[in-house]
């Protein structure tokens, strides 16, 4: 950062100092000065020397512009003390907004696409008590659209499916998710929720696995209240994972 004059000024004269900020009208005004006391010995050297009196004229016209010099130089360059800087007032972050209201009528599967869902089930955790809840879903996410911890300290990692009625989620989505949910994101429940249905070789899988299915119907439930969280009857991880590689359904 480039320093001001002042600042430069301030530190040809010392620390906590700096030149008065009305110098340069403080020279006009002393030059002014200068000149009428010059006029002033001119004509009284002038009316000594009409009445016979020799005056001295050029050893006190030396002392008057020395003393009027130095009295410039200090008047205009006298240290002037810098008002110490005050620290600006922190200011306040802001509070953190309530958690959104998620009720039947304002979750709406056909009104959100994919991205919405995946906050409108974040928004579930919150209203359900979990907290450091993020939503973490897109490229790259292996698996897990939504993190979460329980009020008892459980991490939950879900997956969210948006998909039409018709669309039903098979095992092969279970199977991408449960490679990853526990090995991957350390998982102590995982759920995966969807606004249509399973397949029976999924449901199998996901059941053999401990996630938490949650369907059209269930995500309903959860979001009127008229059913519990999906991590309140899940377990932790279990301890192996099945494969599952046939399934005449939607893979």
């Amino acid at each position: 950062m480039t320093a001001s004059k002042g600042d430069a000024r301030a530190s040809g004269h010392g620390a906590g100092s700096a030149r008065r900020p009305g110098a340069g009208r403080d020279a006009v005004l002393a030059l002014g000065l200068l000149g009428t006391a010059i006029t002033g010995l001119a004509a009284f050297a002038r009316a000594a020397d009409a009445d016979g009196v020799r005056f001295p004229l050029v050893p006190v016209a030396t002392v008057a512009v020395l003393l009027l010099g130095v009295l410039l130089a200090k008047w205009g360059y006298a240290p002037v003390r810098r008002r110490p800087r005050t620290a600006r007032p922190a200011r306040y972050a802001a509070a953190p907004a309530d958690p959104p209201e998620v009720g039947g009528d304002a979750f709406d599967h056909a009104a959100v696409d994919a991205d919405g869902f995946e906050h409108a089930v974040a928004a579930l955790c919150v209203r359900d008590g979990c907290t450091s809840v993020e939503v973490v879903g897109g490229a790259g996410d292996l698996g897990a659209d939504v993190l979460a911890t329980t009020a008892d300290g459980r991490r939950v990692v879900l997956q969210c499916k948006h998909y039409a009625e018709d669309n039903r989620v098979g095992s092969q989505d279970l199977q991408r998710f449960g490679g990853t949910c526990y090995a991957v994101h350390e998982a102590d429940v995982a759920v995966i929720v969807t606004t249509s249905s399973f397949t029976a070789p999924a449901a199998e899988y996901a059941d053999t696995c401990g996630i938490a299915r949650v369907d059209g119907e269930a995500l309903a439930a959860w979001t009127e209240q008229r059913a519990p969280a999906p991590w309140e009857s899940v377990g932790g991880a279990p301890a192996t994972a099945p494969s599952d590689t046939s399934e005449g359904a939607r893979p």
